[in-house]
């Protein structure tokens, strides 16, 4: 490398160093504060998260399969966790042992401090109260194959579901209005699965479920030979004594147009199941669930016109900004071209971004004097030694010789010292000094 280069580089890399040295701290500052920001917001969702579905083949368990394909294409793990139903789903809520859970409105009493510790993202569908019996059962008891009423479960072997369904708990509600005392109605409490099994093999006479259509259990008892959907001519009553119940019918030949299933419209009653998640859940993660709703629920159902769900309806509990946003607005700008990730990272620290840019802006003003005292002061750091040589020979002139030595190590100094091009005039300055001043030392 020539003399020439080595001396640009090196007044370059001197400049460089200055410039750092006067930005440093206040870009410091700024990548501390947002390190600051960026804890505090946590705009980074979880990778994984646990939502609570309900019993083996049942809707809820359908709908999480669908969530968990749905933001996996986010980088998400969705965990199912199998329980009982909805009534165990809010108690796993209330533990901490999931961070989503579906839950039927009306199937468990909410506590005081639920409001406070738990939010809706919405009212994602209804499950109607599916009250289905044998025909050979209504044949023996009434003498007429098909019943009207839940006051005809008189005398009947029925079964409820599992306690952590939440169906019990509606059903005993549903008899007392019809007065039907305690042990009128033989109840048992098995599972789906094993009371369908019995049910199917004549050992009970009823089974009650409250479920989505898209249950498999009830997409094959309503085509079973033999078996009852229960006609609810009163639904519109129990929907004005019960506020979380809503009267719906299931519209003739719904099931199987060509085959005439059902063959009438079957009037019954259903609750709005929502899905509920902890408070402290990752905002970010209620948000992909609350958009996700959308396309998982929106679609026209045997009770629902199309986008008719989710929706704010019939909610017992406070609902998330995130749903509410998901139902009333548009999906961001930034998430339509984006990943959810990056989009989600700036529409969080944007604000933050802001703030920071508004404070530091004046306080950059600094850098530039600062950067120019650095520079300066590489030149004007030698004139106290100029002095002091001019000093020492106006007082003592017998040691000028001396001070032509040192004016000359001086010089030497100056001579390596390299400052950008734009001050170059202060250090030729610098140079004409120390000539005037060994013009004075060489006189006579």
């Amino acid at each position: 490398m020539s003399p020439r280069m080595s001396k640009a580089l090196r007044s370059a890399l001197l400049s460089f160093r200055d410039l750092v040295l006067s930005a440093g701290p206040l870009a410091f500052l700024a990548v501390g504060l947002l390190v600051l920001a960026y804890w505090w917001l946590n705009p980074t969702p979880p990778k994984s998260v646990t939502l609570a579905t309900g019993p083996a083949q049942s809707a809820y368990e359908e709908f999480g399969k669908r969530y968990q394909r749905a933001l996996a294409a986010e980088g998400i793990e969705v965990r199912l966790l199998p329980s009982d139903g909805s009534s165990a789903n809010l108690q796993l809520l209330r533990d901490g042992q999931a961070d989503l859970a579906f839950v039927q409105g009306g199937t468990a009493e909410l506590l005081p401090d639920d409001p406070e510790n738990l939010v809706s993202l919405g009212s994602l569908f209804v499950e109607p109260v599916w009250v289905f019996y044998r025909t050979e059962a209504a044949q023996r008891m009434y003498a007429r194959p098909r019943l009207d009423g839940l006051r005809q479960l008189r005398g009947m072997r029925v079964n409820v579901g599992s306690e952590g369904s939440g169906v019990p708990w509606l059903m005993n509600q549903l008899l007392e209005a019809n007065r039907l005392e305690a042990g009128a109605v033989t109840m048992t409490r098995l599972e789906e699965t094993p009371a369908t099994v019995a049910f199917l093999a004549g050992k009970l006479d009823a089974l009650v479920f409250a479920s989505a259509p898209e249950s498999l259990m009830v997409q094959m008892l309503l085509q079973t030979p033999g078996v009852q959907l229960l006609d609810i001519a009163q639904h519109e009553a129990y929907a004005r004594r019960f506020p979380f119940l809503s009267p719906v019918t299931l519209p003739r030949g719904v099931v199987d147009l060509a085959s005439n299933v059902p063959a009438r419209d079957v009037r019954m009653v259903a609750s709005t199941t929502s899905l509920l998640a902890r408070e402290s859940t990752h905002p970010a993660l209620l948000t992909l669930f609350a958009q996700r709703a959308q396309q998982v629920h929106s679609t026209a159902g045997w009770f629902n016109r199309a986008r008719e769900f989710p929706n704010m309806r019939n909610s017992e509990l406070p609902i998330a900004k995130e749903g509410e946003r998901a139902m009333n607005e548009p999906v961001p700008m930034l998430q339509r071209y984006l990943p959810f990730w990056l989009a989600n990272l700036i529409e969080r620290m944007w604000l933050v971004l802001g703030i920071l840019l508004a404070a530091l802006l004046p306080l950059s003003r600094v850098v530039p004097p600062l950067y120019q005292f650095r520079v300066r002061s590489r030149v004007f750091r030698w004139y106290g030694r100029l002095r002091e040589i001019e000093d020492t020979v106006e007082s003592e002139p017998d040691k000028a010789p001396q001070m032509l030595q040192a004016l000359d190590a001086l010089e030497a100094q100056v001579e390596k010292v390299t400052v950008p091009l734009s001050y170059a005039d202060e250090l030729y300055a610098l140079r004409n000094h120390i000539h005037l001043i060994r013009k004075k030392l060489m006189r006579p």
